[in-house]
């Protein structure tokens, strides 16, 4: 019986130590999915997320399944003669939204042994009239940019050769400003000093275009060779420039941190992205890098969160404001305006300077030398960035921008002799992303919902079942010792002590049955032999 008690007490030890340890290697796993789960996740998604010829990331990247639009904003001018002439304000009135559809394609793809890829931009534009408030026939009157550019260049020219000038525009019949259909504002119509210049300028100084347009060239493929990384050597880089025509810097500015070009197109970022990142996008029009920064959480109409974000409100400040700034004013001082940058060296010294809509986070100064600019409002006048931060994935976008006219009066010039230094608002637009196909969306809710609920009812579930089996251990264990105390129990109530013979008393014949040798001495005593009588064939003579 005792032996059967061990074997069973052991056997209850052994099961109990295996659960047990079961128990805690499950607790185990379930603490390392806890902590380790999110990176293996992030690493599955960088796998996934390079650009690979033929993976479902390269054709989005390639082909954008989205369907971005723009809408322009032209100022007309309705008192040019009043403001040239009798000093007064020019009179702005806001016309548009002349609204375009695009298409993006990514053409000439060449991948190369360096894990980048060199692509051209391919933009296609279609106005839209349903969309649109007026007609791309509207005539609009704006001032005579190429004109204004020129007399500005001139300043601080010979006086000889802006009298030379002069004499050339009043052969031309050019003035400041022009009558021009907004279709033809946009795209391209002939300017008769752009024409002269095709004829006289030396070929290594014309201009790469023969007619003048606000977005002239741009519904095209372009001619600008663009690499980006693939972010197969480094996630970090993914989607990146590279190179830009053959470039990794611009030469434009004081510093090589402003000359730098390793930013995003817009489109797609490096993943993995916090509220402390700070996000790079290039344009060649914007002529840098231009930063963003978190500014809320946001969720899409698809249920995909996202973080939005949109440029420092000192990015355009200037100098005093903002000295980092410095490095963008290479010809200074004096810099740019508060809110205003100067990208004249890269539209061949035209005195181009862009801003938010309305200048919006500039100098009130600049809004107030106009009439008919509505004060800015950050709801339609802020550039922002909506991003899914795992992958890294523009879930939206609103890029609004300015474009300005920085003039300078030079009295030698007399067609130009009254025009005051102002920085005169032309057009500014918007160009964004709407929403996103709902294959997009879907991919990007799975990939930001699922993980968190995947890693929690891993890691609970393995917690709970170690507890479980963790109880059940416990509980055999304590069981078993219980059991093992009753039958101990048990054992001492079945258990009858012997009793004690009484001592015996000399002479007295029955206190040992009567054998006596007469001497107060019993039999047994003197004869171990003799031991209880008849039944051992002993008897009394």
């Amino acid at each position: 019986m005792a032996n059967e008690l061990i074997e069973v007490k052991v056997s209850v030890f052994v099961f109990a130590g295996f659960v047990i340890v079961v128990g805690l290697v499950l607790i185990l796993l379930g603490a390392i999915v806890t902590v380790y789960f999110s990176s293996w996740i992030n690493s599955i998604i960088d796998n996934k997320i390079i650009l690979r010829n033929g993976s479902q990331t390269f054709g989005w990247w390639r082909k954008p399944p989205v369907e971005p639009v723009i809408r322009i904003y032209v100022y007309n001018v309705t008192n040019p003669e009043e403001f040239l002439y009798e000093g007064k304000k020019p009179m702005l009135d806001e016309l548009g939204p002349y609204v375009y559809e695009e298409v993006w394609e990514k053409v000439n793809l060449r991948i190369n042994d360096n894990n980048t890829i060199t692509f051209n931009q391919r933009k296609t534009f279609k106005f839209v009239p349903e969309l649109s408030v007026g007609d791309l026939e509207d005539v609009v009157v704006v001032p005579n940019i190429p004109m204004l550019s020129a007399t500005s260049q001139s300043k601080h020219a010979a006086r000889f050769l802006r009298l030379a000038m002069a004499s050339i525009m009043d052969i031309l019949k050019i003035r400041p400003f022009v009558e021009v259909p907004v279709g033809k504002l946009l795209w391209g119509y002939e300017d008769p000093l752009l024409k002269l210049a095709k004829d006289v300028v030396p070929k290594e100084q014309k201009l790469p275009y023969e007619e003048f347009g606000l977005m002239y060239g741009k519904n095209s493929t372009s001619a600008d060779n663009v690499t980006v990384f693939t972010g197969g050597n480094d996630i970090r880089q993914f989607g990146l420039i590279d190179k830009f025509n053959g470039l990794s810097h611009l030469t434009h500015w004081k510093t090589e941190k402003c000359n730098r070009l390793n930013g995003s197109d817009g489109s797609i970022f490096p993943p993995h992205i916090t509220p402390n990142t700070t996000l790079y996008v290039y344009e060649k029009d914007l002529c840098r890098l231009l930063p963003l920064r978190f500014l809320q959480e946001v969720e899409t109409a698809g249920g995909v969160k996202g973080y939005r974000f949109t440029p420092p409100k000192d990015v355009f400040a200037d100098v005093a404001k903002n000295p980092e700034n410095d490095c963008f004013c290479p010809s200074g001082p004096p810099c740019s305006p508060n809110g205003l940058f100067n990208i004249s060296l890269c539209q061949f010294d035209s005195p181009i300077m862009l801003s938010f809509p309305h200048f919006y986070l500039a100098d009130p100064k600049l809004r107030d030398a106009v009439e008919g600019m509505s004060p800015p409002d950050p709801e339609k006048h802020q550039l922002y960035i909506d991003v899914q931060p795992q992958m890294g994935v523009a879930l939206g976008a609103r890029a609004r921008i300015q474009l300005n006219l920085a003039v300078s009066q030079v009295v030698d010039i007399k067609q130009v002799a009254t025009f005051p230094d102002i920085v005169f608002p032309i057009m500014w637009f918007e160009e964004g992303i709407d929403h996103l196909p709902e294959e997009v969306t879907d991919m990007l809710s799975l990939a930001t919902n699922a993980p968190p609920i995947a890693r929690a009812v891993i890691a609970y579930g393995l917690f709970a079942l170690g507890i479980v089996l963790l109880v059940i251990a416990v509980t055999c264990l304590i069981r078993s010792s219980g059991r093992q105390e009753t039958l101990n129990l048990e054992g001492t109530s079945h258990y009858v002590k012997p009793e004690k013979k009484p001592p015996t008393t000399t002479g007295h014949p029955d206190a040992t049955n009567g054998h006596t040798n007469g001497k107060g001495k019993t039999l047994e005593t003197l004869n171990p032999a003799f031991v209880g009588g008849p039944e051992n064939g002993v008897t009394n003579q």
